[in-house]
């Protein structure tokens, strides 16, 4: 069983016992979140529900392990003959998070919206 869930903007592929790497959430060490943006639910060959965007009653819970931050990434730029030189660094957080559980209970594919069309007014100018 595996799940396509929507963590912090990003798209991420899990099942029970994946560790991950995810940008910084706000949670405590230790403490458990449950995300329920989950996009596709895939409990076998032939059981496999899309949502439309989400799949409604299912959430996938996670505990957060710790946190951190990554590399030094140094960003250089220049423009030439002009002795302009720029170095700066960046380092983007992080958070360590073990997926502890999906939950599938009465999981269905939640329709979307159809967009509402707009009616043209038109207007006679004299």
């Amino acid at each position: 069983m595996f799940a396509v869930v929507d963590i912090a903007g990003f798209q991420e592929k899990v099942s029970e016992g994946d560790k991950l790497r995810v940008p910084t959430l706000q949670a405590e060490e230790g403490n458990s979140v449950t995300f329920d943006k989950v996009l596709m639910l895939v409990k076998g060959d032939s059981d496999m529900k899309i949502g439309t965007p989400y799949v409604s009653g299912a959430a996938v819970e996670v505990k957060v392990m710790g946190h951190g931050r990554g590399d030094k990434i140094r960003v250089f730029s220049m423009k030439r003959r002009k002795r302009y030189r720029r170095v700066y660094g960046h380092r983007q957080g992080y958070t360590d998070i073990e997926v502890t559980k999906i939950k599938a209970t009465g999981a269905t594919a939640a329709k979307a919206e159809a967009p509402k069309a707009k009616t043209a007014e038109k207007t006679e100018e004299k």
